[in-house]
């Protein structure tokens, strides 16, 4: 960071110190960066009006800003989630199971391939899947892989473990309560 500038004035009203004043004007004019020192503001305000924690500005031997994450809005969380989600986000600490594996545990029927079960949840991206379905399904036990030494396979496919099964079972129970 330039002299004078540290990470706690990066949270107020500063000035800015471009590393090139010559490439930053032109930059400028042009639209391609905004007013010199409001980028850190910004990010401040607009982690604030997601409802994110407020991002943290490390300064060790190169500069890194860390941008929090909340939770997948369809992830079963009580109270606040705090921390970096990380993808672990299974609920089982609390022994609550997060909604999209319940969904995915809800249709799924016998082995199914990853684009079959995606298509079942009416989810288009893959990535989004994979990461907020698939990943936390597998990892807290309710699905298992069929070729689970080559989880890349052209055949894979996905099938219920006991706890699945167990938790389909008590899912469709509640279902025919309400």
């Amino acid at each position: 960071m330039p002299f004078g500038l540290s990470t706690a004035k990066l949270r107020q009203p500063h000035s800015s110190i471009p590393a090139n004043p010559l490439l930053a004007e032109p930059m400028y004019l042009a639209g391609y960066i905004e007013r010199l020192g409001t980028g850190t503001g910004d990010i401040i305000r607009l982690c604030k009006e997601k409802g994110l924690k407020e991002p943290d500005f490390i300064q060790e031997e190169d500069f890194k800003t860390i941008i929090w994450r909340t939770f997948n809005a369809t992830w079963e969380v009580t109270g606040e989630a705090t921390g970096e989600a990380t993808g672990e986000a299974t609920g089982e600490a609390t022994g609550e199971v997060v909604e999209a594996v319940k969904r995915i545990v809800v249709v799924l029927n016998g082995e199914m391939k990853r684009i079959e079960i995606q298509e079942a949840l009416g989810l288009k991206h893959q990535e989004n899947f994979r990461d907020n379905y698939l990943l936390p399904s597998l990892e807290s036990g309710y699905l298992e892989m069929t070729i689970p030494e080559t989880p890349t396979h052209q055949e894979q496919r996905y099938r219920l473990t006991a706890k699945g099964i167990k938790l389909k079972k008590k899912l469709k129970k509640s279902k025919k309560k309400k």
